[in-house]
């Protein structure tokens, strides 16, 4: 019923007339789309989920698995080792953990990739990986495995969100318990 409608005394029925609030009442068979905000698009259709195989990392990883089953996205995890110590047993280990993540997106009708990258500069290297990938979302976690007091370096969540040019969902996650010893042998505490 249109907001035009009248309910006519003498007769009972309501009066359609010939207004119809400004909206056309017949529906013209075509698919409206969302538009694009601010050059980026609204509807996320590759996303990627920085992966270090922490818990946190873990919990960003099923944030952007139920994104992707919502919005029929494809997955891109992306681990980032460092170049410093032995990188090739590390290759060889992320890409076993990342087999049994895509196994499980598989099973769950989630398309997915991956990629290892070596660099010491994680933050750029992940900007390196979006725009190669084509990303158009970004989901990450607060907290990861990292052994460097973020106040030192910045975290990699917190240089992301400076600047990363596409839409970014922070997974907020909780202080790890910290075995990273400093000089003096105290516990490294994040603040």
């Amino acid at each position: 019923m249109c907001c035009a409608s009248r309910l006519d005394a003498r007769t009972g029925s309501y009066d359609e007339g010939e207004k119809t609030c400004g909206r056309p009442r017949v529906w013209n068979g075509e698919e409206s789309a969302m538009p694009e905000v601010n050059g980026y698009k609204t509807i996320p259709e590759k996303i990627l989920v920085p992966i270090d195989f922490s818990s946190s990392s873990h919990e960003a990883l099923e944030q952007a698995t139920a994104l992707a089953e919502h919005f029929h996205a494809k997955l891109h995890l992306v681990n980032v080792i460092s170049e410093d110590g032995n990188p090739e047993n590390a290759k060889k280990e992320s890409e076993k953990r990342f087999a049994v993540s895509l196994d499980g997106l598989a099973a769950k009708g989630i398309k997915a990739s991956s990629s290892i990258e070596v660099d010491n500069d994680v933050a750029s290297r992940i900007l390196d990986v979006i725009d190669r990938e084509d990303i158009d979302r970004v989901v990450v976690s607060t907290h990861g495995v990292t052994g460097w007091h973020p106040m030192v370096f910045g975290s990699i969540a917190e240089k992301l969100v400076r600047l990363v040019h596409i839409p970014l969902l922070l997974i907020h996650t909780e202080k790890p318990e910290s075995t990273a010893r400093v000089t003096n042998g105290r516990l490294m505490e994040w603040w």
